[in-house]
C-alpha cells in the first residue's frame, strides 16, 4: 500500500506519526537496512575486509549482527504500534487480518526476489531474508495481541531452552549422534524432509524451518524491550534498565555459547541472547543520545531510510540487476569501479567496501524522492 499525506510529521512502518515516535527507533531501523545492503552488496565478493562478511559457521562478525538487530527493532516497532491500536479499542480481529496479509504480502515480495532474474521456478528457493521478516512479524505480533509481557517472555525462554535440548541431546538422523556441523544437525535433516525448493548452500539453508522459532524469540525481546519504553518509567530510568538488560542478555549468550556456540545459521540460543543484549545497548545508547540529550543531528539519513525500509531493501535487489547484473564492454559496472579503484591504488578491500557504500548511496536518491514527497510504501 503506497500512503501519501501533508502532515509535517510522515507516518512510519509502525503506523503512528514521527511526533508519537522515538527518533532513535526509526533512524536505528533505517540505519540498520543501509548496513543490509552494504554487507549485501560488495564490490567483489572475493575481497572483502572480515567484518563485513557473514561468519562461516560459529562466531559473530558485525555482519551477522544485522538481521537480528532488525528483528529486534520490529519487535519494539509491534509493540509500539499495537499497544496504541489496543489502548484505542480497535478490534482484535481486524488487527489479526492486517497482520496476515502484511506478512503474506513480504512473504510473496521475497519470492518475486528469488525468481529474479530469469525465474526459474524449477530452481526457487523458498526462504530468505523477507520469508523470515514475515514469519518473524507474523509471529510476534499475534503473540503480542494475545499475551501480556510476562507470557511473552516465558514463552521466548521456552523456546531458547527447548531448541538447545533438541540440538544438543537429539542424535543427527542418519549420523547416530548429535552433530551442530554444517548440513549435518538436526535442523538440516528437518529441511531435506520438509523444506521445498532449492537450499542457499545445497545441503542447508541458514533461514530454515526450525530455526524460524529462536528467530522470533529476537523479535519477542524486542516487544519486551518496547513494552518497557512504554512504561511510565522515566527516561533516564529506561535507559538504565535498557542497557542492565542489554548487558545481562549478552553476557548469559556468551556463557551459553562455551557449550552451545553462537551461530547464526543455526540461530542458536546463545546466538539469540548475544545478539539481542547488543540490540538493547544499541538502541539504549542511541535512545540516550537522541531522544533523552536531543542531539539528531545525522539521524536524518536513517529516518529517510526507515521511513520506507522494506521497499528500499526491495528497490536494492532491483539495482543490482543494473549495477552488479548488466553488462558494459565486457563487464560489469562494480567490476568497472573496483577496477577503476583498484588502478588508483586501493586495496581490493577498500575497493570492494567503497563501491558497496557508492550502492548504499544510490539507494538514498528514491528513498530521499519518496521520503520529500511524503509518500510511504507499506506492504
Amino acid at each position: 500500500m503506497i500512503t501519501q499525506t501533508n502532515r509535517p510529521n510522515p507516518p512510519t512502518d509502525a503506523g503512528r506519526t514521527a511526533s508519537d515516535r522515538l527518533v532513535s527507533l526509526d533512524a536505528l531501523r533505517g540505519f540498520t537496512i543501509a548496513a543490509m545492503i552494504l554487507v549485501n552488496f560488495p564490490g567483489d565478493g572475493d575481497h572483502v575486509y572480515h567484518p563485513l562478511q557473514h561468519t562461516r559457521w560459529n562466531g559473530l562478525s558485525f555482519t551477522d549482527l544485522i538481521a537480528p538487530t532488525f528483528l529486534f527493532i520490529i519487535g519494539v516497532s509491534i509493540a509500539f504500534a499495537y499497544s496504541r491500536r489496543l489502548a484505542s479499542g480497535e478490534p482484535k480481529g481486524g488487527m489479526v487480518r492486517k497482520i496476515v496479509v502484511r506478512s503474506l504480502k513480504i512473504f510473496a515480495v521475497g519470492m518475486f526476489l528469488n525468481l529474479l532474474p530469469d525465474f526459474n521456478f524449477a530452481d526457487l528457493r523458498w526462504t530468505g531474508t523477507l520469508h523470515r521478516i514475515a514469519l518473524v512479524f507474523l509471529l510476534c505480533a499475534l503473540l503480542f495481541l494475545n499475551t501480556d509481557w510476562k507470557k511473552q517472555a516465558w514463552i521466548g525462554a521456552f523456546v531458547l531452552v527447548a531448541y538447545w535440548l533438541a540440538l544438543t541431546l537429539i542424535p543427527t538422523p542418519g549420523y547416530g549422534r548429535v552433530l551442530l556441523e554444517p548440513g549435518k544437525n538436526l535442523v538440516a535433516w528437518f529441511d531435506s524432509l520438509y523444506l521445498p525448493g532449492r537450499m542457499w548452500q545445497g545441503t542447508w539453508d541458514p533461514e530454515s524451518i526450525l530455526s524460524t522459532f529462536p528467530s522470533a524469540v529476537s523479535g519477542i525481546t524486542g516487544m519486551l524491550a518496547g513494552r518497557l519504553m512504554l512504561s511510565g518509567l522515566s527516561r533516564n530510568e529506561k535507559v538504565n534498565y535498557l542497557m542492565t538488560a542489554g548487558l545481562f542478555s549478552a553476557a548469559l549468550g556468551y556463557v551459553w555459547g562455551l557449550t552451545f556456540p553462537v551461530n547464526e545459521n543455526l540461530w542458536t540460543s546463545s546466538f539469540v541472547l548475544v545478539t539481542s543484549g547488543f540490540a538493547a545497548l544499541l538502541l539504549g545508547a542511541v535512545y540516550f543520545l537522541v531522544d533523552v540529550l536531543g542531539r539528531t543531528g545525522g539521524t536524518r539519513p536513517g529516518i529517510i531510510f526507515g521511513a520506507n525500509a522494506i521497499a528500499v531493501y526491495v528497490l536494492a535487489d532491483l539495482l543490482a540487476l543494473v549495477f552488479y547484473g548488466a553488462r558494459f564492454g565486457g563487464k560489469s559496472l562494480n567490476e568497472h569501479g573496483v577496477s577503476l579503484l583498484t588502478g588508483l591504488g586501493c586495496d581490493p578491500r577498500l575497493a570492494s567496501m567503497l563501491y558497496a557504500l557508492c550502492f548504499v548511496g544510490i539507494n538514498f536518491i528514491p528513498a530521499w524522492m519518496l521520503y520529500r514527497r511524503k509518500i510511504f510504501i507499506r506492504l
